[in-house]
C-alpha cells in the first residue's frame, strides 16, 4: 500500500519507525545500522522529513535525535496511515473488540520500538478465553498477511509487570 504511494523504501521505514510509536527517538547512525542503509540515504530522508515538519530534532550531546512531530497538522493522519499499513486497525476490529473481559491491549516487541519485523506481538490484559483468542488471531493473520503472536495475562499480573516492559498502548477500556 505505502510502496505505491511512497517510492523510497528508506522513507517508508522511517515513517514506520516514527509513526508506529510516536515516542520513538532515533539518531542518524542508529537508523543506518537498524535499516542496514548508508548514512547518506538516512541523512537525506531525515532532512526531507524534517523540512516538511513531520520530524523534530534535538541535540543530545554530540548526536541529534529525531522523533515524530506530534504537533504537525498531519500527525494523526500519518499515524493512522501507518497503522492501517501494519494492519493494526484490523487487529483492533477483528481481535480486540471481539474478546470478552479485556481491559487493555498493548503492542510489545519490535513494533513497540518502531521496527517493522513482520511479527506483531500483542499483550492482552484481562480474563480472556485463550482458545477463542487464538482463533481470532488466525483470522486476523490472513487479513493483514503478517504474523501475530499474543500473550495473555490477568490484570493483577499486569500491575506487577507494568514497570518492567515498555509497551505501546493499542486499546484500553479506560
Amino acid at each position: 500500500m505505502l510502496e505505491g504511494l511512497i517510492t523510497s523504501r528508506t522513507r517508508i521505514k522511517m515513517l514506520l519507525k516514527f509513526f508506529t510509536n510516536s515516542t520513538s527517538t532515533a539518531y542518524l547512525r542508529g537508523l543506518a545500522e537498524e535499516f542496514d542503509e548508508s548514512t547518506n540515504s538516512i541523512r537525506h530522508e531525515l532532512n526531507n522529513l524534517s523540512k516538511a515538519g513531520y520530524l523534530v530534532s534535538a541535540e543530545n550531546g554530540r548526536t541529534v535525535e529525531y522523533r515524530a512531530n506530534t504537533n504537525h497538522p498531519l500527525f494523526q493522519d500519518l499515524k493512522s496511515l501507518v497503522h492501517k499499513y501494519l494492519g493494526l486497525d484490523k487487529i483492533i476490529e477483528n481481535i480486540v473488540f471481539k474478546l470478552g473481559d479485556l481491559q487493555a491491549a498493548y503492542i510489545i516487541g519490535d513494533y513497540a520500538k518502531g521496527k517493522d519485523s513482520g511479527t506483531i506481538e500483542l499483550l492482552l490484559v484481562g480474563a480472556i478465553d485463550e482458545d477463542y483468542a487464538l482463533k481470532l488471531v488466525e483470522k486476523a493473520k490472513k487479513l493483514i498477511q503478517r504474523d501475530i503472536k499474543i500473550c495473555i495475562i490477568s490484570k493483577a499480573q499486569w500491575e506487577q509487570q507494568e514497570k518492567v516492559i515498555a509497551p505501546l498502548l493499542l486499546w484500553t477500556t479506560d
